[in-house]
């Protein structure tokens, strides 16, 4: 991919709009449950932004705002009830907003991207996702990006497919 990458802290008062319309995308309302009217969802982003575990990000191409990320310590979050976490392994969650990116390849490297920025952090071995199950396109990015399936959980909003990539293997993969 020929195209700069770059990601920011979600500001509020700049994404509030665009994330509550990425959030009625049809390819994102099945999987994310956020199709909320206005003012519910901006109390869920204000929560969400005030919560020290996790970090938001829009992922833009070319300067084009198109990708929301979620990156948290799992230690803090309720995945870390499901399996037995090392106190620096790192989650993510992503979607890719406006329609007009989907289809083109963007996903994969997008998320080796943010995968790599996780793994900056040199106590960080692991990142997780939980993708739900249905979510056959996701998961396949994930496997191609070097996650592997480890086991179906329910969590209180979806059955999830449990996925880490370790480090080590991204290390072997990168360099063999």
């Amino acid at each position: 991919m020929n195209q700069t990458i770059t990601f920011r802290p979600v500001n509020f008062s700049e994404d509030i709009n665009r994330l509550h319309q990425w959030q009625k995308e049809p390819h994102v309302v099945p999987f994310w449950n956020l199709d909320i009217p206005r003012v519910q969802y901006e109390k869920h982003l204000l929560n969400f932004l005030a919560d020290t575990h996790q970090d938001l990000h829009i992922g833009s191409i070319e300067g084009v705002p198109m990708s929301y990320w979620e990156t948290y310590w799992v230690k803090d979050d309720i995945l870390g009830q499901h399996y037995d976490f090392h106190p620096e392994d790192q989650g993510i969650h992503l979607l890719i907003g406006p329609p007009s990116f989907l289809g083109k390849g963007y996903a994969q490297p997008l998320l080796e991207s943010m995968t790599a920025r996780l793994f900056e952090h040199p106590a960080t071995q692991k990142v997780v996702a939980e993708p739900d199950i249905r979510n056959k396109k996701m998961i396949h990015i994930f496997e191609k990006c070097g996650f592997r399936f480890q086991k179906e959980i329910e969590l209180p909003d979806k059955r999830a497919a449990l996925m880490f990539c370790h480090r080590k293997t991204k290390e072997e993969n990168r360099h063999g």
